[in-house]
């Protein structure tokens, strides 16, 4: 046992230790006043205490003040690690680490932490200014336990993607958003553990810089693009399939897509699933309906779309929309797709037009006496104000009409419109149909 820290102070006794520390605070300094015993409870009793052992053999802290093994101390204001055997005292467990949105801009410091905290897999760097330093192979040494890797909005070089990508041999996803990145550099080896790469927000525009990507990871089982302005995929079919043989995902979302035959360049991708294509120009034209049929039934292979599951019958319909779609296109204007379809379908013809809407007026014959009277009456009214309406052609008080509804369709003879509150629309009433009116006294 090295040493022995008193607990009694929340704070650790740092007020002791802040004229030896640069400015700015310590990540020691913010662990232990997150989860000091004000905020965060932790078991009472005899014997209070943190032990600190020369060589760490697990977190004494763990069981007494049931630090998580997940840590989120992001916007903190840390720009360095702090003692690092109180590290190793308090993070021996932990396995994911947040410190998005702090001051840290010297590797060396966020080396400090992250080689001390043995167990950890999942590390957010995201919005720290370390641009400001290089990144030597020495420190990224001590993250090559990291499986997933955040890294948005630290405006990280390639330089330094390269050398995390030399140290991590087991890292299965990085995140690269909003790093203002316009081209991509490959490194002289690539990275056959990635799985996925989100890589959205920058300003990548030529396929010739996405291509890269799937040169560095020949893996990627995920790669997300979304609000890039990438406007064409620029590639041919069997490239697009020794570049990226293990794509399932890819999303495309708000980028520069502007041809169908782009859509169509997806198909070449042999083991992709899910697309996302919300927000590209080529789409814009279409109604929402026409923009999902129209993307299902040329990408047969697509179980997912834009978060959607893409079922059999909708699969179905989409195809035999697509049919419909182009079939008074010229020859030559339709695409390769339509001709596989015609294969499956045959040639569709185009559905009717059925309005569902229901009627709102009618041409009725009102029979009175031998009088036969032609005119337009409104369903939505009751059989009241349809009494009232023929107060005047019939010269009768509404208390002494007695109307008969008779369906020239219908066999079995007229109906009597005896409730005073039904709507007209309730009895079927068509164009043609006739409508008797007897007098009470008669």
């Amino acid at each position: 046992i090295a040493s022995r820290v008193n607990v009694s102070n929340p704070a650790l006794n740092f007020s002791e230790k802040k004229m030896d520390q640069p400015s700015g605070r310590s990540f020691m300094q913010v662990l232990c006043e997150k989860y000091s015993p004000e905020n965060f409870p932790y078991r009472r009793g005899p014997g209070m205490g943190v032990h600190v052992p020369a060589t760490p053999q697990g977190s004494p802290m763990k069981d007494r003040l049931n630090l998580p093994s997940v840590l989120v101390l992001n916007s903190c204001g840390i720009t360095c690690a702090g003692d690092e055997r109180e590290i190793a005292a308090f993070c021996a467990h932990v396995s994911e680490l947040d410190l998005s949105d702090n001051k840290l801009e010297d590797w060396h410091e966020v080396s400090k932490i992250v080689s001390n905290v043995p167990q950890l897999e999942f590390l957010n760097l995201s919005s720290n200014p370390l641009n400001l330093s290089v990144l030597e192979r020495t420190c990224a040494g001590s993250f090559s336990g990291v499986r997933k890797l955040v890294l948005n909005n630290s405006k990280a070089s390639w330089e330094t993607v390269h050398t995390i990508l030399q140290e991590l041999p087991d890292l299965e996803e990085l995140f690269l958003c909003l790093n203002d990145y316009e081209t991509v550099s490959c490194p002289s080896v690539c990275c056959h553990s990635l799985k996925l790469l989100h890589i959205t927000d920058n300003n990548l525009q030529d396929w010739t810089e996405i291509r890269k990507l799937g040169v560095m990871f020949p893996s990627l089982d995920t790669l997300v693009l979304a609000n890039n302005h990438v406007n064409a995929i620029e590639e041919p079919a069997d490239s697009l399939a020794r570049l990226f043989p293990n794509l399932r995902s890819i999303s495309l979302h708000k980028s520069g897509l502007q041809s169908w035959e782009d859509i169509d360049k997806l198909n070449s991708f042999p083991k992709l699933e899910e697309v996302r294509l919300l927000g590209i120009p080529l789409l814009q034209p279409y109604t929402t309906e026409e923009r999902r049929k129209l993307v299902v039934a040329r990408l047969p292979s697509v179980s997912k779309l834009n978060g959607s599951v893409v079922t059999d019958g909708e699969r179905e319909d989409s195809e035999r929309f697509f049919i419909r779609y182009y079939v008074d296109v010229p020859q030559e204007e339709v695409p390769f797709r339509y001709h596989e379809l015609i294969t499956k379908y045959g040639k569709l013809e185009p559905l009717a037009e059925v309005d569902l809407r229901p009627q709102s007026s009618a041409k009725v014959e009102v029979h009175f006496n031998d009088q036969v009277e032609e005119m337009s009456i409104r369903l939505d009214q009751t059989v009241a104000e349809l009494k009232k309406q023929l107060k005047t052609l019939v010269q009768l008080p509404t208390s002494s009409m007695l109307l008969y509804y008779f369906d020239h369709e219908a066999p079995f003879g007229p109906e009597e419109m005896k409730y005073s509150s039904r709507a007209l629309h309730s009895f079927g009433i068509r164009d043609g149909d006739k409508i008797f009116v007897e007098s009470k006294t008669k």
